[in-house]
C-alpha cells in the first residue's frame, strides 16, 4: 500500500512540475515605455492569462534600451517606438527586427506657456525639438503643415532634419538639445517658445494634447506604436495571441475611454 501511494505522489509531483514547467515556458517578457505602452499591457494582462500566458512587462524610459534588450534576448518583443524609428534603428543599429503589428497612435503637439495660437509666436522664436533624430521628421512635417516652415521639396519627410528647411518665414530658432523624456520639463519651466513634445511623455506628466497643446498632429498619421520583435520571432504563437488581444475590441475601447481621444487606437 505504501509503494502505491508513494508512486501516486511521484506522479503527482512529476505532472505538478510538468505543468510548472508549462506555464514558465507560457511567460512573455515586454519592454514598454509608461505610458501609455504599460498601462496598455498591464490592462491587456489578464486577457493573455487566459489565453496561458503570463505578460511579464519591463518598463523603460528612454528610447535606447528597450531595442538593446531585445537584441540582446533580455525581452521577448517590445512596444515603445513607432514605425520610423523602427526602420531608423534597424538601418543604424543593424538589427533585425520586424513590426508584427501597429496598437496605436499619440499625436504629437506643440505646447506653450507664452503664447495660446501658433499664429502668435514671434519673430526667431525658439522651438525646442527632441535630441532624437528620428523624431525631427515627425516635429518638421508638423510645423510645415500649420505653414510655419517648408521643407525641402523631393525630400522623405520621415527623415528630414533642420537642415531641409528651405523656407522659415519667421526665422524661427530650433534647438535640439533636450532628450524627449526632459521636454516635458522644458515646457514647465517656461522654457523657449514653443516645445514639441511625445504624447505618451506628455500624458505621463498630466498634460492632456487634446486640451492643453496650442496645435496638434493630425490623427491619420504614419507613427504608429507598434509591437516589435526579432525577425525569428515573427510567428511565434505567444506574440501572435499578444496581438490578438491587444487589436480586440475590449482594448481598442479602453484605449480610447482611459485617454479621451488623447491615444488613438489601431488594428493593423
Amino acid at each position: 500500500m505504501k509503494k502505491l501511494v508513494a508512486g501516486i505522489l511521484t506522479g503527482v509531483l512529476a505532472l505538478s512540475l510538468a505543468a510548472c514547467g508549462s506555464k514558465s515556458d507560457e511567460k512573455l517578457r515586454i519592454g514598454a515605455a509608461n505610458v501609455p505602452h504599460a498601462k496598455i499591457l498591464e490592462k491587456a494582462a489578464p486577457l493573455l492569462e487566459k489565453e496561458g500566458i503570463d505578460l511579464d512587462i519591463q518598463t523603460y524610459q528612454d528610447f535606447v534600451l528597450p531595442n538593446q534588450d531585445l537584441e540582446n534576448g533580455d525581452l521577448d518583443a517590445n512596444y515603445f517606438q513607432h514605425i520610423p524609428y523602427l526602420d531608423l534603428e534597424n538601418k543604424k543599429k543593424n538589427y533585425d527586427f520586424v513590426n508584427v503589428g501597429g496598437v496605436h497612435i499619440e499625436p504629437i503637439g506643440i505646447y506653450s506657456k507664452k503664447y495660446k495660437k501658433l499664429e502668435d509666436l514671434p519673430e526667431g522664436a525658439t522651438i525646442l525639438l527632441s535630441n532624437s533624430v528620428a523624431d525631427h521628421g515627425r516635429m518638421l512635417s508638423l510645423l510645415e503643415a500649420k505653414g510655419l516652415i517648408t521643407l525641402k521639396e523631393g525630400i522623405d519627410k520621415t527623415a528630414a532634419e533642420i537642415k531641409d528647411v528651405a523656407k522659415n518665414p519667421k526665422n524661427l530658432k530650433f534647438d535640439a538639445n533636450t532628450a524627449p523624456e526632459m521636454l516635458v520639463q522644458m515646457y514647465k519651466n517656461n522654457e523657449g517658445d514653443a516645445v514639441l513634445i511625445n504624447s505618451n511623455f506628455a500624458i505621463d506628466a498630466g498634460i492632456s494634447p487634446g486640451k492643453d497643446a496650442i496645435a496638434l498632429e493630425d490623427k491619420k498619421s504614419q507613427y504608429i506604436n507598434i509591437i516589435a520583435v526579432r525577425k525569428e520571432d515573427e510567428n511565434n504563437e505567444k506574440i501572435k495571441k499578444l496581438v490578438k488581444v491587444l487589436h480586440s475590441k475590449e482594448m481598442q475601447d479602453y484605449i480610447l475611454k482611459e485617454w479621451n481621444g488623447d491615444i488613438v487606437p489601431v488594428s493593423e
